[in-house]
């Protein structure tokens, strides 16, 4: 149980971390660079960061599942439901987004793109949230499972 707790912990926290990241360093300094170059640095980071995090996303969700079936408490599955928003959220609100971004008869320097990529910006802030809620569950869950 407690293994599964610890890898549902370590998932969310480097989801969260990633996305945070992202947030914060890796998507203001790509729109420095201009909406052009922006769009050009997105879409390879894009297609690298999805794998990684829907693995996190899912591993980390199941494994807290896992913990909370065994008999951990209900606060592994609000984590486990926390972490695994993500997934639909991404499917569903901001795939549109990204596979406009992704189209090939976007105008890359054009004022759509930038507030496309600012949309992204601001839809990718949610899961941002969601994760590093996950993630605080978990850790205070950890904290009380080990006194």
């Amino acid at each position: 149980m407690h293994i599964l707790e610890l890898i549902a912990t370590l998932a969310a926290g480097l989801f969260s971390g990633a996305s945070i990241y992202i947030n914060l360093v890796e998507h203001p300094a790509r729109m420095e660079c201009g909406t052009a170059s922006a769009l050009a640095q997105w879409a390879p980071s894009y297609k690298r960061g999805a794998v990684m995090q829907a693995s996190l996303a899912i591993l980390g969700s199941l494994s807290a599942i896992g913990a909370w079936l065994l008999g951990s408490g209900m606060s592994w599955l609000i984590g486990a439901i926390l972490l695994g928003l993500v997934v639909p959220f991404t499917l569903i609100v901001i795939f549109p987004t990204n596979r406009r971004l992704l189209s090939q008869s976007l105008d890359r320097g054009s004022a759509e793109a930038r507030q496309l990529l600012a949309r992204w910006a601001r839809l990718h802030a949610v899961r941002s949230i969601l994760s590093s809620g996950s993630f605080l569950v978990f850790v205070v869950s950890l904290s009380g499972s080990f006194r």
